[in-house]
């Protein structure tokens, strides 16, 4: 991928809240995002891939309360640094990074045991999840797209993607979920992104991922899609958008610059 990517900043910032200035920010070497004049952008052609945590709802604060939880547990010190490398990846991934850390080796029986028991304790968590933790602007751009026929996929790892879709009310506009129950090899790996492309009945020519890890844009990429990160350009900067967050976010404007990149 050439170039930086164009960075929209015309909304408020989905954690902070603030307001930036209405404008469009390129760094230098970024082409200029016209909007398309020479042809019609048929909404119903696209499919859009969403990773969950961090781009729909932040559920990285019950994760890492349970892995801080398991960490403290085998006395490995465990920080919310240490937290970043386990964004995108799967729960024993997750386990290995941890267990690597501490220096510890486990039998696989042993680890098994451990994402178990991780995860129970996050399932308790999310259960008290409510529909007031999605992030802003994301219902309303999902239901934008689901009215425009823009077919919808979530790709996450999380195995607990339908629990944390059914408890923020938001499940009914998906037409497929692809989660840690369907795919095995973690991001940047395409495999979550192509199955979804598969599961719509899109090309990937025509579908858009929305993620907020480096990996996940990667994994975008390696399955021939365009990426729209949400959070940092600094960190998102392979992605051929950045957004701060879903807030006053139109579909058509977002489709009109990608047209572009």
């Amino acid at each position: 991928r050439q170039g930086s990517p164009a960075i929209l900043r015309d909304q408020p910032d989905q954690r902070t809240g603030k307001k930036p200035d209405l404008r469009i920010l390129r760094p230098a070497g970024c082409k200029q995002l016209t909007p398309t004049n020479n042809r019609r952008i048929q909404m119903s052609q696209y499919g859009f891939l969403f990773d969950l945590d961090g781009v729909i709802v932040d559920t990285a604060k019950y994760h890492f309360l349970a892995w801080k939880r398991l960490a403290d547990e085998l006395d490995i010190p465990f920080t919310e640094q240490d937290n970043e490398r386990l964004k995108g990846v799967s729960r024993m991934a997750s386990l290995e990074i941890i267990l690597e850390i501490g220096n510890r080796t486990m039998t696989e029986d042993e680890k098994q045991a451990l994402c178990q028991r991780k995860n129970d304790w996050y399932v308790e968590y999310i259960k008290k999840l409510e529909k007031s933790e999605l992030l802003p602007g994301v219902e309303n751009f999902l239901k934008q797209a689901h009215a425009a026929g823009i077919k919808i996929a979530l790709g996450s790892a999380s195995k607990n993607s339908p629990l944390i879709l059914d408890r923020l009310g938001i499940t009914e506009l998906f037409d497929a979920v692809v989660d840690g129950t369907r795919v095995s090899r973690a991001k940047p790996d395409p495999e979550v992104f192509v199955t979804g492309a598969e599961d719509l009945g899109i090309d990937p020519e025509y579908c858009v991922v929305f993620e907020d890890a480096v990996a996940g844009v990667q994994a975008a990429h390696n399955a021939g899609m365009k990426a729209v990160g949400i959070g940092s350009p600094e960190i998102l900067g392979q992605a051929e958008l950045v957004i701060p967050g879903f807030a006053n976010v139109t579909v058509n404007d977002l489709l009109q610059k990608l047209e572009n990149v």
